[in-house]
Formats: C-alpha cells, structure tokens, sequence
C-alpha cells in the first residue's frame, strides 16, 4: 500500500495522510481533476461514490454522494477556496442533505492536498484536515473518517496501474 502515514493531531485538530504514488505528478492529479476517475477512489470499497457536480475552480463545488452495501447514500459537498494544478487542491468538505444542501447541523473541515514529485518521477501526495474544534475533530473521527479515508485512497494504486 502507498500510504506512508496516517497522522491524527487533536491538539492541533489535524488529520494528515500521507502515500506515495509510482506515477507523476500530472497523473495522480488525474484522479481529482477527472470526475469519473475521482468517483472510483473517494469512497472506501463499501461506500463507492458517485460525483453529480464537479467544478475544480475556486468558488466551485464538488458534490457527490457514497451508496452504502444497504442502498443507503450518505451525500457531501467540497466548497473549492483554492487550486493550483497540478500541484494543490483546497476545499471545506462537508456533508449535505438528500437534496444536497449543506448539513448545518454536521461538522466540516478544510482539506489541503499538495503534490509533489520526487526525484523517480513518482509523486508525494498530502492530505491534510484542519477541523473547527476538537469536538467537531472527535465526531469526524468517532464517524470512522481517519479508516475511510485509508480505505479510499488505498485503491489510488490499483487505479494508477490500470
């Protein structure tokens, strides 16, 4: 697995995964910037995603939803604030109602990722989420966002060798 670490900061109300891909830059990028391609990774194995809006600009939106093993859909919503192809990505990600309206009532988080090469022509992927409160921070992780966040990006080198 490329996944390199998984890092949870409560004091800081940090989340940080880090993996390391054997494809360049351009190509692990692919796998944001592409909606059917981002689709096949951003939801674990049991909870596939389906994107319906995807607008990588800044003030553009991500919407998609993951369908569990039950039918059941669990929708959400990345809020693009900055990008920077194909080196970095940044958005509040959160979670939306059936209609995808935001949920007021969940937490959010700012999710950072940042690409860089290394020197074997591979890439050093980053995802960092800074959460709003250590209470908010606990849900999320209680939610098992630190184990679906593994699972999903676990499948990027399957993706990448295809």
């Amino acid at each position: 697995m490329s996944i390199t670490s998984l890092d949870k900061d409560l004091d800081a109300l940090t989340l940080r995964l880090t993996a390391e891909f054997d494809a360049p830059v351009e190509r692990v990028w692919r796998l944001w910037s592409d909606p059917r391609r981002l689709e096949r990774w951003w939801g674990p194995p049991t909870y596939p995603a389906t994107v319906e809006e995807h607008d990588l600009t800044p003030g553009g939106e991500v919407t998609y939803y993951m369908t569990g093993p039950d039918g059941d859909k669990a929708h959400g919503y990345w809020r693009i604030t900055a990008v920077e192809p194909p080196r970095s990505l940044e958005f509040v990600d959160g979670f939306a109602d059936q209609d995808g309206r935001p949920a007021e009532d969940m937490p959010t988080n700012t999710t950072r990722v940042r690409l860089t090469g290394r020197g074997d022509g591979g890439t050093r992927m980053e995802l960092q989420s800074v959460f709003d409160s250590r209470d908010h921070m606990e849900q999320l992780m209680k939610m098992g966002m630190a184990e679906g966040l593994r699972a999903a990006v676990g499948q990027i080198d399957g993706l990448l060798a295809a």
